[in-house]
């Protein structure tokens, strides 16, 4: 009597998650059909080879679940049966967060205008990491970009195991958030945290940055290290688009002093108001002197060092003298994880120069913003050119970012047709 009633209790529990489980396996009832057609083809097939892969691991599951149901006939087994279930449902609820968070990113591109800038986005990413990844012969991730709300973007690296803790993560996916969808420099920040993983970066920069600066003290120098992984992908995206980074950083990092000065050990990013001095110093290293160096002045009176807490305060004091050799370290030194080059040595920061991009768009003229052949050539050069123009010529902001919107609609478009 009591087997037959505990198996009721579990042929009806399992009953019910198997079928759940099922129901996963239906992307479309997940997944608009129009947000698929918003991927390029090879991304979206892969992506959904991915998600059946996992929820066909889950099913397989469920069958070994009920086959071992059938086969139990006494308490002990089945109370294994009863673990087994739970097990199960650990699972099921993994993968839903998974195929949760895959829907709610791609069903951002219903809509055509939205998923034409975020095909475009894919694309600068995508050719941000080809610049390094393959002069090293690494292989180059896919990217699946996608918009949200909050303050800053960030990723979702590629190769990772998701939340079923079985898949591994087939794209970098890139959260770009809504009030920097047209001046996404904080994509090329969250690829530089891809192509550091990749690599090997982060923890041969914090040996570095550690043992330079052991003889200034150690929590100086340990706190530079903690910081490694979030300089990479600041000078990775400075790289790549010059000050359009630095000032588009501090757009999202400028507040309060309580934020601009919040020091929280363990927090790998830098204390803001070093970390915009930091950049500010890429640009005087590289550029000479220039806006920034207006940028530096509104910065460091509007929030000055006596209103930070004494210690974070003394720390951040200690620092602005090792800003240079912070930005020789990170540029200028060669690294093992880029097989003896330095970064600067991949991608060029000169490139991406206020002269070098006035030179570009002084030489190619409209057809810079409108024909397909210098979209797809130049789209990170124009990614730094309207960044540095919005943050020069603020007056302008509204025209500059309707060129920025055009070109990368444009790009968008010859990805899908492509």
């Amino acid at each position: 009597m009591n087997d037959n009633v505990t198996r009721a209790q579990l042929v009806r529990q399992i009953g019910h998650w198997t079928m759940a489980a099922s129901r996963l396996g239906e992307l479309e009832s997940l997944i608009a059909p129009s947000a698929w057609e918003g991927l390029e083809r090879y991304l979206g097939t892969t992506v959904r080879q991915r998600l059946r892969e996992m929820v066909d691991r889950l099913l397989r599951q469920g069958d070994r679940l009920h086959t071992a149901l059938n086969a139990a006939h006494d308490d002990n087994a089945l109370n294994q049966v009863h673990r087994q279930l739970a097990d199960f449902r650990k699972r099921y609820l993994r993968t839903e967060i998974t195929l949760d968070f895959y829907a709610d990113a791609i069903n951002t591109r219903t809509n055509p205008h939205l998923a034409a800038l975020l095909r475009a986005c894919d694309m600068l990413a995508y050719r941000s990491m080809a610049q390094v990844l393959d002069p090293i012969d690494k292989p180059i991730p896919l990217v699946l970009t996608y918009v949200d709300k909050g303050l800053g973007a960030s990723i979702l690296k590629a190769g990772l195991r998701l939340w079923d803790q079985h898949t591994e993560s087939p794209a970098a996916a890139i959260k770009i958030v809504y009030h920097n969808l047209y001046r996404p420099t904080a994509l090329i920040h969250e690829t530089g945290h891809q192509v550091a993983h990749i690599v090997g970066w982060n923890d041969e920069l914090a040996t570095v940055l550690e043992e330079a600066f052991a003889d200034v003290s150690p929590e100086v120098a340990e706190m530079w290290a903690g910081w490694a992984s979030e300089i990479a992908a600041d000078a990775f995206a400075f790289a790549h688009t010059g000050y359009a980074a630095v000032a588009g950083l501090h757009d999202v990092l400028s507040g309060s002093d309580a934020l601009v000065f919040r020091h929280r050990l363990g927090d790998p990013h830098p204390v803001s108001y070093i970390r915009v001095l930091l950049g500010i110093e890429m640009c005087r290293q590289f550029y000479g002197t220039g806006p920034w160096d207006d940028l530096a002045h509104a910065w460091t009176k509007t929030h000055s060092l006596k209103n930070a807490r004494p210690l974070p305060g003394k720390l951040l004091q200690q620092s602005l003298a090792l800003l240079s050799k912070v930005v020789h370290i990170v540029l200028r030194t060669p690294m093992r994880a880029f097989r003896g080059r330095t970064l600067s040595m991949l991608i060029d920061p000169s490139r991406v120069s206020p002269e070098s991009l006035i030179q570009l768009e002084r030489q190619l003229g409209p057809a810079l913003y409108t024909s397909m052949h210098w979209i797809w050539t130049e789209a990170l050069r124009l990614l730094a050119l309207t960044g540095l123009q919005v943050a020069t010529m603020p007056e302008q902001s509204a025209e500059i970012l309707k060129k920025q919107e055009a070109w990368m609609l444009q790009l968008g478009a010859s990805l899908k047709a492509a």
